[in-house]
């Protein structure tokens, strides 16, 4: 996001586990008075300045415990604060990314999510396992008492057989892959096992040249997920296979990245107990280190053009008052570093030499689509909530 771009001006975070929330105005009231904070509604916070009121449509479930709205003491420079207390009926539960979905048995289609053409269809599998986590190699020496056994040796899929990474899947090859999918400087039907071993052999979707994965083999794929869309068979065609603008795929290409990513993170800090992460490009590369804080989080934005004027009249009004609406939507809350910041080469070390952080491979695309996204997510919080010691704060929505 462009520096001359203006952060927006009511941000609201909201914990559900916790219950409670914090909410932040700036130069939309004169001062603290002059904000009114109520929920007349289930699952509607209705924030009333002098000017407007502001309503905030929160998930299910979620609502104002009324008068336990507490002003922080004092405005600054920053604005004006407010803790809430919420009534949470059900805390909800985080979407499942692709790799929580497969199941055997369940016939599945696989489609380009950059233009949403099929590449795979009607695939049922006879076993889904899980591959050894990211870290595992460097565990071999405490499981073992002899030399190790999977040194020089691949885990790959046998026919019939899903098998899930950290961030992809491993299938093996049938004969529809010819009609959907191309190699990258690749136009024999097969490779050489000397090329292969010498250079990565991309696997891109034939009709918009999106890549989607590698060829480990002749026999295996991998495909990442964030680059493609798995569907049950029954649920029919994709729908982003209607898209048409280009501005409007961009906005579905990131919120997809955006879901796609906090919902595995959640799953893995949940199973493993893992909340420090290596965003990586597939050659091994750092790009992006990752801290998961909260999975709990609901968060809500105004922006700039919504606070100071494009407003709307609520019908439901019996003396209209103009407003906005923003829905509040379930998100992540973590704490990032670049890689490519030479000012924090240090922590960068520390964290490449840390076993416990886990990486996560990525295609060099969604590194990068995943480092402005984080970077975005950073200005539109107010600038005192941007930093917290050395790392940069984010939101990821799921």
């Amino acid at each position: 996001m462009e520096e001359t771009e203006k952060p927006d001006l009511v941000f609201l975070e909201l914990r559900q586990k916790l219950q409670t929330g914090l909410l932040f105005i700036r130069d939309i009231a004169r001062d603290g008075a002059d904000v009114e904070i109520e929920s007349k509604h289930d699952s509607i916070l209705n924030i009333q300045t002098a000017d407007r009121t502001y309503q905030v449509n929160l998930t299910a479930g979620v609502s104002l415990m009324e008068t336990s709205c507490q002003k922080s003491p004092g405005s600054t420079e920053h604005g004006s604060h407010f803790r809430l207390r919420l009534r949470v009926d059900q805390p909800s539960e985080a979407p499942c990314s692709v790799i929580g979905q497969l199941q055997v048995k369940v016939t599945y289609s696989f489609f380009c999510q950059s233009c949403g053409s099929m590449v795979l269809q009607d695939r049922a599998f006879g076993r889904v396992l899980p591959l050894p986590n990211g870290n595992w190699n460097a565990l071999v020496d405490d499981w073992c008492c002899h030399p190790d056994p999977f040194a020089n040796r691949k885990l790959l899929p046998r026919d019939g057989d899903c098998l899930l990474g950290d961030t992809f899947i491993l299938l093996a090859r049938d004969s529809s892959c010819e009609q959907t999918l191309t190699r990258e400087g690749n136009s024999s039907q097969q490779a050489s096992a000397e090329k292969r071993s010498s250079k990565r052999v991309m696997v891109s979707c034939r009709s918009c040249s999106a890549v989607l994965g590698e060829e480990l083999t002749s026999e295996v794929l991998k495909f990442y997920i964030t680059e493609i869309l798995v569907k049950p068979h029954e649920d029919g065609e994709c729908d982003i296979a209607q898209l048409s603008l280009e501005t409007k795929a961009n906005s579905v290409r990131q919120r997809f990245l955006e879901q796609t990513l906090a919902s595995r993170l959640v799953e893995l800090s949940s199973a493993q107990s893992i909340f420090r992460f290596s965003i990586q490009t597939p050659d091994g590369k750092a790009v992006i280190l990752l801290w998961l804080l909260n999975t709990d989080t609901l968060v809500a934005s105004f922006p700039d053009a919504a606070a100071r004027g494009d407003s709307f009249i609520s019908a439901g009004d019996v003396h209209p008052r103009e407003h906005q609406s923003c829905q509040a939507v379930q998100a992540v809350k973590v704490l990032y570093v670049l890689c490519s910041d030479s000012k924090l080469k240090d922590v960068v070390d520390v964290w490449e030499k840390d076993i416990s952080v886990h990486p996560l491979p990525l295609p060099q695309g969604s590194c990068e689509e995943l480092q402005k996204l984080l970077m975005s997510s950073t200005f539109r919080l107010p600038a005192f909530l941007r930093c917290m010691n050395s790392y940069q704060v984010a939101y990821m929505r799921m």
